[in-house]
């Protein structure tokens, strides 16, 4: 079976669902669920499966957690689905999870069923036939924003998600735990983020507001319009949402907002086009949110040196894993001389 979505693909063997007791679990929960069953997975993602599921004329989206051990807290499919199930009644962006699975026995993990959002994924480079459309990376750069700040402004209370997470501490308890992170994962000492993390400790800012925050906010994470690819469809992978200082969103998506002139090396993970040319500067993200948001924006380079330090971490523990001959990848061999930079990266931000 093929699909005009690129990036649906024929599902990875060692990534198969078995449908034995999938199939007759989801014509009994979905209604209208008949005709025949197949199955292709979304290949662009890096940690959490996702499949769609068709059955008959009807689509839908079926995410669990990545195979292997999973760290308490990630990859949660119940917390996404508390988000997803309601979220979408005041921020249409967010795609609705219809039903939770938590009988491992059905395909060995937990689950969620949510509705088919179609569009385009864009990542590091934008498609070369987007080139038709005037304006685009500045329109692209500014709904980024705009989207942020929409998402800051909705009441969780509005959609029962008042008592999700805890905000109090919300920063502090943050650093503490990817500095626990950054130990566990670490192959040598390295001073410069020893200095790091001293710095963002030392200079801890106070949190104004409390607000949902997806935390993992960047271009990749977003489905847009291919007929106007400045309008989002879709803000998707929220495995992570809690409420708690909506700058730290801000801050990560800073990190992933690399610019012309930035040191490759200094490129996270999941760099955007930014670094391109055409979109708006970093600086100018800021302006914008500052603008929209009536938050003070003083010490906006905290929070993109704390991004950046988290990428630190992720690419630590990829590296790490390589070395242990964990992944046999060959591009992450070079991994840890782009802790190196990054680190160095984080350090000259915070110290600006």
């Amino acid at each position: 079976m093929t699909s005009e979505d690129p990036e649906l693909r024929e599902t990875r063997p060692d990534e198969r669902l078995e449908l034995s007791r999938l199939e007759p679990f989801l014509r009994a929960q979905l209604p209208g669920a008949e005709g025949e069953i197949s199955v292709l997975q979304f290949g662009g993602g890096h940690a959490n499966l996702t499949y769609m599921i068709s059955i008959g004329q009807d689509e839908w989206v079926l995410r669990r957690p990545p195979l292997g051990p999973v760290a308490p807290g990630a990859h949660d499919m119940k917390r996404e689905h508390r988000v997803l199930s309601r979220l979408h009644e005041v921020f249409p962006l967010a795609p609705r999870s219809f039903l939770l699975c938590e009988d491992r026995a059905i395909i060995g993990a937990d689950f969620q069923i949510m509705e088919r959002r179609r569009g385009i994924a864009v990542r590091a480079l934008l498609p070369p036939d987007y080139g038709a459309f005037p304006d685009l990376k500045r329109r692209i750069g500014d709904m980024l924003i705009d989207t942020l700040v929409e998402l800051h402004q909705v009441d969780p209370a509005a959609v029962g998600l008042q008592t999700l997470g805890h905000p109090e501490g919300f920063l502090q308890r943050q650093l503490d735990g990817w500095a626990r992170r950054w130990k566990a994962a670490k192959d040598r000492d390295l001073e410069s983020v020893d200095h790091l993390v001293k710095r963002l400790q030392t200079d801890l800012p106070s949190s104004q507001v409390a607000t949902l925050v997806h935390n993992d906010y960047k271009l990749d994470n977003m489905l847009l319009d291919p007929s106007d690819p400045a309008k989002p469809t879709a803000l998707l992978d929220w495995d992570m949402c809690t409420r708690g200082d909506p700058l730290s969103d801000l801050g990560l998506l800073l990190n992933y907002w690399a610019e012309p002139g930035d040191d490759p090396a200094c490129h996270s993970v999941s760099a955007m086009p930014t670094w391109t040319g055409g979109f708006p500067s970093r600086e100018d993200a800021v302006d914008r949110y500052a603008r929209l948001s009536g938050l003070d924006l003083s010490a906006w380079r905290w929070y993109h040196a704390f991004g950046i330090f988290k990428m630190v971490v992720v690419i630590q523990q990829i590296y790490i894993r390589y070395l242990r001959g964990q992944t046999a990848d060959s591009r992450f061999a070079a991994f840890g001389d782009k802790v190196v930079a990054m680190a160095a990266h984080g350090l000259a931000v915070v110290e600006a």
